[in-house]
């Protein structure tokens, strides 16, 4: 049996990595939210974000929080642009297949850009905190892992407040909802939807961010994140953010307590049970139905 020291510690560990998991999901979600997109390619927009973090960091001696004041509008705009020039050009009855083919393709030219300009190697950003820990109740908590908790939380609410208070989250939330019935009261589905893919983007760069804080990264790494970011929105329910959120937070912290009698390789193991598990007993997700109607 695992001490109480060491098993405090992974619950911890569980819910600072569940925090991010939902920051890096939830473009994932607004995606098939509004268009129906199942965007491969989110993992590796991560990724270039945090090499950019990395580059202003290490050429610049920029602290990579601060290089998302570009970074979030620039990648605003490429998703806005994605979507508007490329993926609303696509028939809707094959809009879903199509879509897993051409972000796909989009990820190989993105690892291919980053691989042509960085190389193979893996890249770490070196900052000054990037050591320090302080203790919590007996467990040792890394500065850059409660950094990259609170990023997620902070981006999470403010996507919250955005989607919840504002006119154009109710003209998303609508659109996500039903995108017929939204066009027939007026809404302008087709703008909405681009702005949304823009908003999944713009959490991309802050993901990705928030990642290259604690990892080391290298042109492929994305692959390694497309299998749990897609459990997470399938267990939480496709499309819906809050139900992303509730599943990566139990998918986190199931992973983190199963480090203790399993080690971390096959601890990752946890998104593909609920994955499959999804599949076969609750398609429709266990967290999207009731936690969207809050949202």
């Amino acid at each position: 049996m695992p001490s109480g020291a060491l098993l405090l510690q992974s619950i911890i560990l569980g819910l600072l990595l569940g925090g991010l998991y939902a920051l890096l999901a939830a473009g994932l979600t607004l995606y098939f939210g509004t268009m129906r997109v199942v965007m491969i390619a989110h993992s590796a927009f991560l990724i270039l974000a945090a090499y950019l973090a990395w580059w202003t960091n290490d050429r610049l001696g920029i602290d990579p929080l601060l290089s998302m004041v570009v970074t979030v509008p620039l990648f605003f705009g490429a998703g806005v642009l994605l979507q508007r020039g490329l993926l609303s050009r696509l028939r809707p009855v094959t809009l879903t297949m199509m879509s897993v083919l051409i972000t796909f393709a989009i990820a190989l030219i993105i690892e291919g850009l980053l691989g042509y300009a960085f190389s193979g190697t893996q890249r770490r950003i070196q900052l000054g905190y990037g050591t320090e820990s302080f203790n919590l109740f007996g467990a040792r908590v890394a500065v850059v892992k409660l950094i990259a908790f609170v990023l997620a939380a902070v981006s999470l609410a403010g996507l919250y407040v955005l989607m919840k208070r504002t006119q154009f989250g109710w003209a998303l939330r609508a659109t996500i909802q039903h995108r017929d019935a939204a066009r027939l009261v007026g809404i302008d589905t087709e703008r909405t939807a681009g702005f949304g893919f823009g908003l999944g983007l713009a959490t991309a760069a802050v993901g990705g961010t928030a990642l290259s804080l604690d990892t080391t990264i290298y042109p492929s790494l994305h692959w390694h994140w497309i299998g749990p970011l897609m459990a997470i929105i399938v267990v939480g329910g496709l499309g819906s953010v809050p139900g992303a959120a509730a599943a990566a937070l139990v998918l986190g912290l199931a992973q983190s307590l199963l480090q203790i009698p399993m080690g971390a390789t096959w601890a990752q193991t946890v998104f593909y049970v609920a994955l499959f598990a999804t599949l076969a007993v609750r398609p429709q997700g266990f967290f999207g139905g009731r936690l969207a109607q809050r949202f």
